[in-house]
C-alpha cells in the first residue's frame, strides 16, 4: 500500500512539473481586442501649423516565455496593410518578460486610420508566434479622436 502512495505521489509531482513548465512556456491568453492583450499608448503629433504630422504607438506585452519581439509590425486599416519597422526591447521583471514595441505609423496611413471601420495591428515573435488583433470600438474611437485634434 505504501508503494502505491509513493508511486501516485511521484506521478502527481511529474504532472505538476509538466503543467507548470507548459504554463510558463506558452502564451494561453485569449482576447478579442488588442488593448485586452497588451498595454497600449497611442499618441499623435502636429506640426507648427497644426497639421497632423504623425502618430506613434507604444505597446507593452508581458509573457512568461523568453520569446522576443521581431522588429516588424503591420497595421491594417479596413484590410489594407501598412508594414512598418518597429523598435523593440525586452527586460526581465521577476519571473516574467516585458516586451516593448515602439512604432511610428506611416504618414500616409493616418488618413486611412481616421476613416477606418476596423483597425488591426499585428506583431511578431522570434518563436514563430504572431499576434493579430483588432482594436476595440472604444480604443479605435480614442485613436481617431487623437488624430483629429
Amino acid at each position: 500500500m505504501r508503494n502505491i502512495f509513493f508511486a501516485i505521489g511521484i506521478i502527481l509531482m511529474l504532472l505538476g512539473v509538466f503543467g507548470i513548465s507548459f504554463t510558463y512556456s506558452h502564451d494561453h491568453r485569449r482576447t478579442d481586442t488588442l488593448e485586452e492583450y497588451a498595454t497600449l499608448n497611442f499618441q499623435s503629433s502636429r506640426d507648427e501649423t497644426g497639421a497632423l504630422e504623425g502618430a506613434v504607438l507604444s505597446l507593452w506585452d508581458y509573457r512568461y516565455d523568453r520569446a522576443q519581439l521581431l522588429k516588424k509590425a503591420v497595421l491594417f486599416t479596413n484590410g489594407v496593410p501598412w508594414e512598418m519597422v518597429a523598435f523593440t526591447k525586452q527586460t526581465q521583471v521577476d519571473w516574467q518578460y516585458e516586451n516593448k514595441l515602439f512604432v511610428n505609423f506611416p504618414k500616409s496611413s493616418l488618413k486611412d486610420m481616421l476613416s477606418a471601420k476596423e483597425i488591426r495591428f499585428k506583431f511578431f515573435y522570434d518563436n514563430g508566434q504572431s499576434i493579430d488583433l483588432p482594436l476595440g470600438k472604444k480604443e479605435m474611437v480614442a485613436w481617431q479622436r487623437k488624430l483629429r485634434w
